[in-house]
């Protein structure tokens, strides 16, 4: 649960095509937090990379990770709360995100194979090709025990996972700010 008066980091995680910024614009949308996709960060290289279909390296996503965490600080520093859109499939990936400074929350939306590549062939215009989907679901590593966050299935509507997001997350975080 969010403590009322902390400033929070919410991460939208999970593989391309489980619907983190559908969902991510409803949190944000639901709360009045400030919002930002994560491949918004991503240098050209990085796009450049994946629309080729080559996986991206932890050396590709070092500064990546550090300039979305430096949002999430900017945020907090401002004494706001904020929401992003990012994979964060490795722990090691989660650990720069929480070291942003706010309390870094995860919601990580978990669908299967079969949802995800379906999502993935019938989304147009993005640069992650639905080719790199078996790559990044290898390089998933789940929420451990001991970190702060929740696992939604994305089975529902996006409004259901919303919902389903926020009831997991606590009341504390359903309060939108004044």
């Amino acid at each position: 649960m969010i403590t009322p008066g902390t400033h929070t980091g919410l991460v939208v995680m999970g593989v391309s095509g489980a619907g983190k910024s559908t969902v991510a614009r409803l949190l944000s949308d639901r709360l009045g937090w400030a919002l930002a996709e994560a491949d918004d960060f991503h240098p050209a290289r990085n796009i450049e990379k994946m629309r080729a279909g080559t996986p991206l390296t932890d050396a590709d996503r070092r500064p990546w990770l550090r300039a979305i965490a430096a949002w999430l600080a900017a945020w907090a520093d401002a004494g706001e709360n904020a929401i992003v859109t990012c994979s964060a499939l490795k722990r090691a990936y989660r650990d720069v995100l929480r070291d942003a400074g706010p309390r870094v929350r995860f919601v990580h939306l978990h669908g299967d194979h079969d949802t995800l590549a379906r999502r993935l062939g019938g989304r147009s215009g993005h640069f992650m090709p639905p080719a790199l989907l078996d790559s990044q679901l290898a390089d998933l590593e789940p929420l451990g025990a001991d970190e702060d966050g929740v696992v939604v299935d994305i089975g529902g509507t996006p409004e259901e996972v919303a919902a389903e997001a926020l009831r997991r997350l606590g009341p504390a975080v359903t309060t939108p700010r004044p």
